[in-house]
């Protein structure tokens, strides 16, 4: 299936159906009047999260999404049928914005939320709504009101316990394919992985949400390579475990580069818990990894850890301090026993 993580729709409610004249004529019935009946009520588009989505993909092939009108009255006090609602489904951690893209209607973050966008409009009255003692036989019916017509933009943000982030090439789809069931593209030139990939890691009966995002370069907020726009998935994270390749040519300036793209997109992704790692230490000497270790300690001022996802040398450490960190920010969950979920393979 494929990623999307944007698109752009148009809704439409339907309208109300029009009221009726009639009058009764009807053998052995001495006074008959007037038996219009009133317009139904035209469907309401509703928005709903649901589970087992992960991408925006179905409204790249529709883009039009209208509710049923309501049926006209009809003699005999028949009341019209009310319009079918149309109800979207998106996936958990869909945002809802206006035609501009920057006012926010709404935020899915549970599964089940379910939010009104467009209301149908009202039925008209028939003629006999308007009988009274006064006026007998009334010739006049209301029409239906007309339904509610926007375009919206939906948004989605992968919701994650952690993400990872990186230059290209740092190690982070080898790490999710190390750790969990996910099965992203991995090979030995930049930019692999094309848009986020998720995983369900499991550490000490435990498992958290890891996301993988596509990796940065410098300039990225400008628009340089695949751009900055998939970080929108990582500002729900509650952690982020930064890889820093260990065999490229300065650790340090590599963390650097990464900082200073996070730190130009905002929306407080450089306030996140981060987590520093030095990777492909299987493919570097202890001297090599003594000295870029020196330089992305000095950088990221704090004291990086080592792993290698392809021996698993510290694979185990990581994904524990990233559950200690996800666990006291209220997230995780229990594995549970009749699940198979995959780990950690050493």
């Amino acid at each position: 299936m494929k990623f999307l993580d944007e698109a752009k729709v148009y809704i439409g409610s339907g309208a109300g159906g029009n009221g009726c004249i009639a009058f009764r004529r009807e053998k052995f019935i001495e006074f008959g009047g007037p038996s219009g009946g009133d317009g139904g009520k035209g469907g309401d588009v509703f928005v709903e999260a649901v589970n087992g989505l992960n991408t925006l993909i179905d409204y790249r092939y529709q883009q039009h999404f209208m509710a049923e009108r309501g049926e006209n009255g009809m003699g005999k006090d028949r009341h019209g049928a009310n319009g079918k609602d149309k109800v979207m489904k998106v996936p958990v951690g869909t945002q809802i914005y206006e035609e501009d893209g920057e006012t926010l209607l709404v935020d899915f973050t549970e599964i089940g939320q379910r939010v009104r966008l467009a209301t149908g409009g009202n039925g008209g009255f028939g003629n006999a709504y308007f009988k009274t003692s006064t006026n007998q036989a009334p010739r006049r019916a209301n029409p239906g009101q007309p339904g509610e017509e926007r375009t919206i933009r939906l948004r989605l943000k992968l919701i994650a316990d952690a993400g990872l982030v990186g230059l290209p090439n740092a190690g982070k789809s080898t790490f999710l394919a190390r750790v969990s069931a996910a099965r992203p593209k991995i090979a030995d030139y930049p930019f692999t992985t094309l848009h986020p990939q998720l995983g369900v890691v499991g550490v000490d009966d435990r498992e958290f949400v890891l996301a993988d995002l596509p990796g940065l370069i410098e300039g990225a907020h400008e628009g340089v390579g695949l751009g900055d726009k998939f970080l929108g998935h990582a500002e729900r994270c509650r952690v982020i475990l930064h890889l820093v390749d260990g065999t490229g040519e300065h650790a340090g300036n590599d963390y650097q580069i990464v900082r200073d793209e996070l730190d130009a997109y905002g929306n407080g992704l450089t306030d996140k818990i981060e987590i520093v790692a030095l990777s492909k230490t299987d493919s570097m000497t202890p001297e090599a990894i003594k000295k870029q270790l020196a330089r992305l300690k000095k950088a990221s001022k704090t004291t990086p850890m080592l792993l290698s996802s392809a021996s698993g040398q510290g694979v185990v450490d990581v994904l524990r301090e990233l559950f200690k960190i996800i666990n006291e920010a209220g997230g995780g969950t229990a594995k549970k026993s009749e699940e198979k979920v995959t780990a950690w393979r050493p």
